[in-house]
């Protein structure tokens, strides 16, 4: 089953073609169109007043929908349903700061980042980044939207102070010269890199999306850019992930992490069929699945199960 408010996106009907070639019969629910029912047995979710029954979901969890749609893949999650991205990894994902605290703690290189909850510590976190131009933009958001380049302090401050009146979370992060209007995007799939590209950005934008109309190619990254989006996405808690990388002076810098990354400009630009990476290992995780419950079912016939002083160490 796919979660996804968008059944005609060019990345939902992706997903859902190859994953019936692969042999699943795939629905597409609309997340918010689910009630969730919580009891002492796991609970359950209907649709129209009918319970839903899958083996698995791939959830497609827009940013304005992001609280309400991690209920939803929650409660699949303590129904046992294998879930494509957990509700925990959807939630760090969306969040830039925690995201990034997170990345830092398990030593990937991140961009200088400050977060500003007052006016009168706007200075100083100019300062901390090491000053204009800087980059200030929201805790949350996706697709480029409220992320902005301050060329001066007073703008730095009037993006901030405006953001502040806004009771949004500002951001106010470090500038990479060299790297300015592109990225890599590298999209992880059940911890590998299965399609790289870089995309650079139309004009004097400096945000390089493909939804803002920037350009996208094909590129090989090194290999080391190719293990920090692995471990960025394992930290995350990731199955499917599209980290985007600015490429410093110093080496790759994680700018962000997606947790529904689009598959229309990575597929063209790289020439990989990324959707059937997925449905490639949902079909792997199923089978991990049925192998534990053999190995458990064959554990508990012979005793094995409930006496952890007799396990082999």
């Amino acid at each position: 089953m796919i979660l996804s408010r968008g059944p005609k996106l060019y990345s939902t009907k992706r997903l859902a073609s190859e994953a019936e070639k692969a042999g699943w019969d795939v629905k597409i629910l609309d997340p918010l169109a689910l009630t969730v029912i919580v009891d002492e047995r796991g609970g359950k979710i209907l649709y129209r007043g009918w319970p839903v029954e899958c083996e698995a979901i791939i959830p497609r969890i827009g940013y304005s929908i992001t609280e309400e749609g991690v209920r939803r893949v929650r409660q699949f999650e303590r129904m046992g349903v294998i879930v494509m991205n957990s509700s925990d990894g959807i939630t760090r994902s969306r969040d830039k700061l925690i995201a990034c605290q997170m990345m830092s703690s398990g030593n990937i290189p991140v961009p200088i980042t400050a977060q500003v909850v007052s006016w009168e510590d706007t200075n100083r976190a100019i300062s901390r980044v090491g000053g204009t131009p800087c980059v200030v933009k929201a805790t949350e958001g996706t697709h480029g939207a409220a992320v902005f380049l301050a060329k001066t302090d007073q703008h730095a401050r009037q993006l901030v102070y405006q953001m502040l009146e806004r009771d949004m979370r500002p951001l106010v992060q470090e500038y990479i010269a060299e790297s300015h209007g592109k990225d890599i995007r590298a999209l992880v799939v059940g911890g590998k890199v299965v399609a790289c590209m870089r995309r650079r950005a139309n004009g004097d934008e400096f945000r390089s999306n493909f939804h803002l109309g920037g350009n996208v190619e094909k590129v090989t990254i090194d290999p080391d850019y190719e293990k920090i989006a692995i471990k960025a996405a394992r930290i995350l808690g990731l199955e499917i992930a599209g980290v985007d990388l600015l490429e410093s002076d110093r080496g790759a810098l994680v700018l962000e992490v997606n947790s529904s990354p689009g598959l229309e400009g990575i597929e063209k630009a790289s020439e990989v069929n990324v959707a059937a990476a997925v449905s490639e290992r949902l079909n792997e995780l199923l089978e991990k699945r049925e192998e534990n419950k053999k190995s458990q079912g064959k554990n508990f016939q012979s005793g094995e199960i409930g006496d952890n002083s007799q396990a082999k160490s």
